[in-house]
């Protein structure tokens, strides 16, 4: 694909990421942030992602800092919002995008839970919107939700996803604009199942996460859940729902396990302490654990050089 000129609004974890995965690929990249301090640090902070990646910096030379978001996207193709998960803040965000864009300039969200159709409520060329949610961190992991609204044209999803596809991403069409569209909700439904599992005492917090990640979480990169059903036999599978989905969790919100332990102050990394006891040293580690697997086993599809 020809080089594209992508602006990217939001310099944080996903934004600097994104911003990295387009300039590695040879497109033009614009990128802002409100918080000045944000800002000054985007090249540092892509130039170490660049440099942790074993990839050089020559991806630097097409990426540009604009100040203000009018700057950012004055003659862009793609304008990709990477901001915080508030819907008031996007739907503004959205409404001066579309003041300062090109016409014919696609807009995507890269929220990770909440709906388009609401994000791009203020938007008046409702055909050019859509979702992209990538996953974090986006120079590594491989997928990409292109999120479709009852409004968005079939010509921004096709262009969309082959614009993706040369960067190196697996891009999926999301045809219906559900809260948390696929991934999100399928993470969230075995979260809930989980904390549900160590709140009602049946296992501690590891005993959860080992069963993952020795059982069926070692398989999950070759086969899907529903590959997995066609595999054992959907008659089997009617059968253990039978017996299994009487007892699962029905919560509608939050667990009240997780209220008592954030009024604890037990909210994972940030504080030390979460299901598990987290020091520094013991973050870094898994930190480092994660990122050597990805790498390992997405690092030569996940972004594709110029």
């Amino acid at each position: 694909m020809a080089s594209q000129r992508i602006s990217i609004l939001g310099g944080g974890l996903m934004g600097h990421g994104i911003a990295l995965v387009f300039a590695a690929a040879g497109h033009h990249v614009r990128i802002t942030d409100p918080i000045p301090d944000v800002r000054e640090r985007i090249r540092d902070r892509i130039g170490a992602t660049l440099d942790e990646l074993g990839d050089g910096r020559a991806a630097l030379d097409r990426i540009a800092i604009a100040e203000s978001l009018e700057a950012c996207v004055a003659d862009a193709q793609w304008v990709i919002e990477a901001a915080p998960e508030d819907l008031a803040l996007k739907q503004r965000i959205f409404a001066e995008i579309e003041n300062a864009a090109p016409p014919d300039a696609i807009l995507a969200s890269n929220t990770s839970v909440i709906p388009i159709g609401q994000i791009m409520a203020k938007v008046e060329r409702k055909q050019r919107a859509l979702g992209t949610h990538w996953w974090n961190p986006p120079y590594l992991v491989p997928l990409v939700e292109v999120v479709r609204t009852s409004e968005t044209s079939d010509a921004a999803i096709v262009s969309t996803m082959a614009l993706l596809e040369s960067v190196g991403k697996a891009p999926v069409e999301v045809k219906k604009d559900v809260p948390g569209f696929v991934g999100n909700r399928l993470q969230h439904a075995l979260w809930r199942e989980a904390i549900a599992l160590v709140a009602e005492g049946v296992c501690d917090a590891k005993t959860v996460d080992d069963v993952v990640k020795s059982s069926f979480g070692a398989r999950l990169a070759v086969l899907g859940p529903l590959e997995n059903a066609d595999l054992v036999g959907l008659d089997l599978t009617q059968a253990i729902h039978g017996y299994v989905f009487p007892t699962l969790d029905r919560a509608t919100a939050p667990s009240p396990y997780l209220d008592l332990m954030i009024a604890e102050g037990r909210l994972g990394f940030k504080s030390g302490r979460g299901f598990s006891d987290w020091p520094a040293e013991q973050q870094a580690a898994l930190r480092a654990r994660l990122t050597q697997h990805l790498k390992t086993s997405f690092g030569a599809m996940a972004v594709r050089k110029e």
